[in-house]
């Protein structure tokens, strides 16, 4: 379950004459400068196998994507000549693709899974900053203060959506056009391999959203420490108490009437009656 940050409850009577701040402080934040999202089709993406993998395919009639996940992605950030303030994303996304692969026709299909790797390259805007912060956090020794005083890219990636997968023949072995990172091909569980003489393309949908953002000073307006309005209730571990609190599912035991069905959901051929 996701942080949510715990607020101050407005309405209570111990936070009563709070809607003005008593006072503000200064505090250091990340400030988003420049931003955009955008969906890609990657059609015929090459995939690559381990060695294992690989000679699965080669002895395969057909596929079929079963899903497609995000194992990682590389980004770095270089300023965009001639233009102040502006700045080059490149990102490198590296794809697992899950494979349903027939051996024979009407057989019961091995599911294998590959590697996909796509690049691709933005232009956003990060400010002019020109200073190189440090801080106590860094323990990495020695680093180029160029570098630091570069905005920060974020990358966020939604799970990818398998669309179709193919088989091809290979003219020629080859690997993808980007090193491979070690965290990928240990997640493989093994070395990628190059593409023999028969190999798959595969096709996914892809939603990013890339930010650009700076660590700024920022003053805000403070109200009062955030001391909690509710009391914790101890959980326990006898499973039985839990179940307890389980309301009985009715509805699974009897389902609705006809005419207790919403006839806007018969329209649209869904019986649920919400």
């Amino acid at each position: 379950m996701p942080d949510v940050p715990f607020t101050p409850n407005m309405n209570s009577e111990n936070n009563a004459g709070m809607e003005n701040p008593s006072q503000s402080f200064c505090i250091d934040g990340d400030r988003v400068y420049d931003s955009c999202g955008d969906k890609d089709c990657l059609s015929e993406m090459r995939v690559f196998f381990t060695e294992a993998n690989q000679s699965i395919i080669n002895t395969a009639v057909s596929v079929r994507i079963r899903e497609a996940n995000i194992i990682n992605t590389v980004v770095n950030v270089e300023p965009v000549t001639y233009h102040c303030g502006f700045y080059s994303v490149d990102m490198t996304f590296y794809f697992e693709i899950v494979l349903d692969v027939y051996t024979n026709n009407g057989s019961t299909p091995t599911t294998v899974n590959g590697l996909s790797v796509f690049a691709k390259r933005v232009i956003l805007y990060g400010g002019s900053g020109n200073v190189a912060v440090f801080s106590s956090d860094n323990t990495s020794g020695c680093v180029d203060p160029d570098e630091l005083s570069l905005p920060t890219a974020k990358v966020q990636v939604a799970q990818p959506m398998a669309l179709t997968a193919c088989l091809t023949e290979c003219c020629s072995p080859c690997m993808p056009s980007a090193a491979i990172p070690e965290c990928v091909t240990e997640y493989f569980g093994g070395a990628i391999v190059p593409s023999q003489a028969r190999s798959v393309l595969a096709t996914i949908g892809v939603f990013t959203i890339v930010q650009l953002k700076r660590t700024v000073q920022m003053l805000i307006p403070a109200y009062d420490f955030c001391v909690p309005d509710k009391e914790c209730v101890t959980s326990t571990d006898n499973p039985c108490d839990m179940f307890s609190r389980v309301d009985f599912p009715i509805e699974q035991f009897f389902p609705p009437n006809l005419a207790d069905i919403d006839p806007d959901n018969l329209e649209t051929g869904c019986g649920c009656n919400k």
